[in-house]
């Protein structure tokens, strides 16, 4: 794995290499995320200094752009559908409880790093309402009590 002093010589080659062309900025963030797995601001202030655009235009692009994240993803995506279905069974108390239980709001990564929690609109399981996902795994028919469990066993593959 690369370290940190790898990864910034390799976004300071992208640079030098995109920053002639036009619209560089858009290519230059997505291999930054690429490399770094975010587009942190220590990386933006670089991106501006190096494309000689303003910050605040880097920043601009990084968050108007749903692809674009400021920090990285825990190692577990939760994605909670609030579409139709979900919400009118619950959906909502199911989010409620995992931003608990993470002590995390929606958008963010919990604090130990594992866990990313996601509102999202249809997830296309709507006869297993209220559904979530983790990574690739779907959980379906959800209560709020069901989330603790469900914790617990990606927490443990952690300890293992």
């Amino acid at each position: 794995m690369p370290d940190m002093k790898d990864k910034y010589e390799q976004l300071n080659q992208v640079i030098a290499e995109l920053k002639d062309q036009p619209g560089a900025l858009m290519p230059v963030l997505q291999r930054a995320q690429g490399i770094f797995g975010c587009v942190p601001m220590d990386v933006q202030k670089i991106i501006a200094e190096g494309l000689g655009v303003t910050l605040s235009e880097v920043y601009g692009v990084a968050t108007f752009y749903s692809q674009f994240r400021l920090e990285p993803n825990g190692k577990y995506t939760i994605s909670v559908c609030l579409g139709t279905a979900c919400y009118v069974k619950g959906s909502q108390k199911v989010l409620d409880r995992l931003s608990e239980e993470l002590q995390t709001p929606v958008g963010k990564t919990s604090p130990d790093g594992l866990f990313t929690l996601n509102a999202t609109r249809c997830l296309g399981a709507c006869g297993l309402a209220p559904v979530m996902t983790v990574n690739d795994e779907v959980y379906g028919r959800l209560v709020p009590d069901d989330i603790p469990g469900i914790l617990a066993k990606y927490r443990e593959k952690e300890q293992a």
